[in-house]
């Protein structure tokens, strides 16, 4: 089974996520998007893929977003698009894609929707917060 995430090492959200796709036993393609960028049409298909529109995928917190004035509703999905292949930072993370949907994974527990084999263990989190295995929610 193929899932992938597209990750960042520095974040703890991403951290959470990817854990759990390894507690679940799988071993995921990891994309560690900040030093490899998805294409145009990559990112395209993961927005589509998420049913969302590109302002909603855009991270605020520690990135350029207010110095580009990304809030500003001059800008198309298109321009959106391109400010985040310009600026991967932008991309908000862990995006995960698995053969049962693709998620923007905040919370990192959002991955248990889509994860085929996300089992009745709880998972605690790096901060300790213990969340319930996906069949005993």
């Amino acid at each position: 089974m193929a899932i992938t995430i597209y990750h960042n090492p520095s974040c703890g959200t991403s951290r959470n996520t990817l854990a759990m796709i390894r507690q679940s036993g799988e071993e995921p393609r990891i994309v560690e998007y900040l030093k490899t960028p998805p294409t145009r049409a990559e990112l395209k298909t993961l927005i589509r893929a998420m049913e969302i529109a590109p302002r909603d995928l855009l991270r605020r917190k520690g990135t350029p977003f207010a110095e580009l004035d990304l809030d500003n509703p001059k800008w198309t999905d298109d321009d959106l698009v391109t400010f985040m292949l310009e600026h991967p930072v932008l991309i908000n993370r862990p995006i995960v894609v698995t053969p049962l949907g693709t998620r923007l994974c905040r919370p990192s527990e959002t991955v248990l929707e889509i994860l085929p084999n996300a089992g009745p263990d709880p998972f605690t989190k790096e901060d300790g917060e213990v969340v319930p295995g996906r069949k005993s929610r």
